[in-house]
């Protein structure tokens, strides 16, 4: 069974960091596509950054370029979402996905990941 477990949010002030961490467990870790994604209130999930462990391509969402970094740790088959400088606009519910084995890579399209985790509250005071 595909199980993805998100830990790591809290509250913190503007211009602060958290590290988010994304523990799966029932899949090839190899095979699938990992993504994080985030989802405020009344708003559609929106992709974050996603990671292949294919061939080890990262992406990432405009608004989060050079502010957040997403890396994996193979050995506890973890994938980490390190946030700097945030913004009260990130404040939101962040979700790991996957999808895979795939064919062609799903980036930071929310609507072709297939298993989710239950999200880790991100909320970032002014």
């Amino acid at each position: 069974e595909v199980q993805l477990v998100e830990s790591g949010g809290g509250l913190v002030h503007t211009g602060g960091s958290l590290r988010l961490s994304c523990a799966t467990s029932g899949f090839n870790f190899d095979d699938y596509a990992i993504g994080w994604f985030r989802q405020a209130p009344g708003k559609e999930r929106e992709g974050v950054s996603c990671f292949s462990n294919i061939d080890g391509s990262t992406y990432y969402e405009d608004s989060v370029k050079g502010r957040f970094t997403t890396s994996s740790d193979y050995a506890k088959k973890t994938v980490y979402l390190q946030m700097n400088n945030l913004k009260p606009k990130d404040t939101a519910g962040y979700y790991c996905g996957t999808l895979g084995p795939y064919y062609f890579f799903p980036g930071l399209h929310a609507t072709k990941y297939d298993y989710w985790g239950h999200g880790t509250p991100v909320t970032v005071s002014s």
